[in-house]
């Protein structure tokens, strides 16, 4: 089965002419005249882009996915073919209604029927993962309940796996003979893409996810106006399936449609940049996979011109080291100080300790100071981010994968802005959220938050001060006595060599001065013992 997958894979790539592009960036002698000596004669003619896109469509969902990951490293990949596999959908056939019910009985241990007093044979969406059907849920609390039902497809483990050690083995190869294996890191990228994999797979952790983001945007957080986030039924979810409440709304992408409706696409644009940013500096917990296949608006009742989130297999978090580094960041550069920029680099260890300072400074600035000489709303933060990934790898960054989601998520928000108003200035837009965040966690209320904050944990630690006090001064007594003791037996070991070594050189001495006085002695009372 590994032989066929493996000889599949050598055709396609065969088919498109993929093995005269790696063949450029080989420097084993061999490895090369063997790539050229399979290469087909006949390969597509079009751009390595595109035909890289084909490949990865022509081998399946799985390395579908695998484009679309690559497509978010534009640190490590030409701009032309990110961009061409940034045009990857996941657009996968369903499997049959009677996979899927077995599927769904066997993992909640139910029949259908018993569950659900509807449940629609026909999915409703379809992707590589799993697919999605509409159901009403039958009886108990939510009865009634309209629900959307996503179950994981069959033998998805077993065929990921096999894949994965394909690829695990071609980016050790790739790593050995080609000249650019380790700027391009392949085996760390098919790590990454395990982890995301596997993290899919496990539809609780999705469920775990949604109902995270749900309680980050709820009524008491003050932001429940902005994102609509589906209910989880916990007690029809499992690793296999989810149960979630069913949404209504128009996909983002149907501008006509939000037209028609009489959505006010100005402000909807503005409210998607505010809940990008709302999640990455408030809650440090993003959507990561905000593409327009996974955003709907909702277009009546309470959620009339709301944003609706779906699929929430890809998060991103960021703790408080990385948020107060990005706000450093963002600060230093609205100042325009690309001198703090590369310090900041330097420090957080993105790039080499050797790295001058100077240079890198100069090569940040040569990035971002055109843009500031266009009007704002002629600014792309997406362009400015290639950018720094293209200097990138110039002075070797290493970049962190959950600033390399937020990257791939921030340029899904602007694209959806700019399709929605391409009027929209995202800097401008962010950048009262960047400085109101900034002001809380680095001014007055940053510093008044801290010692909220730590006054709730003194709070439970000063009452136990006295007792945690006596504890320390016990066992410290304790140690000071054992200590002195030993110094005691020290003392008492030393004093005992001390009086033996005084008490030899007294006997030596005696012996020797009575060698040496002796004659003298002899001398004077010779007559007396005469006498």
């Amino acid at each position: 089965m590994k032989l066929r997958r493996l000889a599949r894979i050598v055709l396609v790539a065969r088919r498109y002419g993929l093995f005269l592009l790696a063949a450029d960036s080989i420097n084993n002698r061999f490895a090369k005249i063997l790539l050229n000596l399979i290469s087909s004669k006949t390969a597509m003619d079009a751009p390595r882009g595109e035909r890289m896109r084909r490949a990865l469509e022509d081998l399946g969902p799985l390395f579908v996915k695998f484009g679309q990951l690559l497509s978010t490293r534009r640190d490590l990949l030409p701009a032309d073919v990110a961009d061409e596999l940034a045009k990857l959908q996941d657009q996968v056939p369903p499997f049959g209604f009677e996979q899927s019910r077995q599927l769904i009985e066997q993992s909640l241990g139910r029949r259908i029927e018993d569950m659900f007093v509807e449940f629609q044979d026909q999915p409703i969406a379809s992707a590589s993962i799993a697919q999605v059907h509409f159901a009403v849920i039958k009886s108990g609390p939510r009865a009634g309940q309209a629900v959307a039902v996503k179950v994981l497809r069959p033998g998805m483990m077993t065929v990921i796996d096999k894949d994965l050690a394909l690829m695990r083995t071609a980016a050790n190869v790739l790593e050995r003979i080609s000249a650019d294996g380790k700027r391009l890191k392949p085996r760390e990228v098919v790590k990454e893409f395990d982890k995301y994999l596997h993290d899919e797979l496990d539809l609780m952790r999705e469920a775990a996810n949604a109902s995270q983001l749900r309680r980050n945007f709820s009524s008491s957080s003050g932001s429940g106006h902005l994102l609509r986030v589906p209910e989880m039924y916990w007690d029809y979810c499992c690793s296999t399936v989810i149960t979630m409440e069913r949404m209504r709304g128009i996909p983002i992408s149907q501008i006509d449609r939000l037209r028609e409706r009489g959505i006010d696409l100005k402000k909807l644009s503005r409210d998607g940049v505010e809940i990008f940013f709302t999640q990455v500096f408030r809650d440090g917990f993003f959507h990561a996979d905000m593409h327009p296949g996974n955003i709907y608006v909702g277009d009546s009742g309470d959620d009339f011109g709301r944003y609706i989130a779906l699929d929430f297999g890809i998060v991103g978090t960021l703790n408080d080291v990385d948020k107060q580094y990005l706000a450093q960041n963002f600060l230093a550069f609205f100042r325009q100080d690309y001198k703090r920029v590369a310090e900041l680099h330097v420090q957080s260890g993105w790039v080499p300790k050797a790295t001058r300072i100077d240079e890198l400074e100069s090569a940040i600035r040569a990035c971002i100071e055109p843009y500031f000489d266009k009007p704002l709303k002629e600014i792309s933060l997406g362009n400015v981010l290639m950018r720094l990934f293209q200097t990138s790898r110039r002075f070797n960054v290493e970049i962190q994968p959950q600033l390399v989601l937020l990257q791939k998520t921030l340029l899904n928000v602007e694209g959806l802005g700019r399709q929605l108003d391409p009027d929209l200035d995202l800097w401008k837009t962010a950048k009262p959220y960047l400085e109101n965040w900034m002001h809380q966690q680095i001014g007055f209320k940053g510093f008044q938050s801290s010692l909220q904050w730590e006054a709730a944990q003194w709070s439970q630690i000063l009452p136990a001060l006295p007792r945690l006090l006596h504890q320390s001064l016990t066992q410290s007594n304790g140690r000071v006595d054992h200590q002195i003791e030993q110094l005691v037996k020290q003392q008492k070991r030393l004093n005992k060599v001390l009086f033996w070594m005084v008490l030899s050189l007294a006997v030596l001495f005696g012996v020797v001065a009575l060698e040496l006085l002796w004659p003298m002695l002899m001398f004077h009372w010779g007559p007396i013992g005469r006498i």
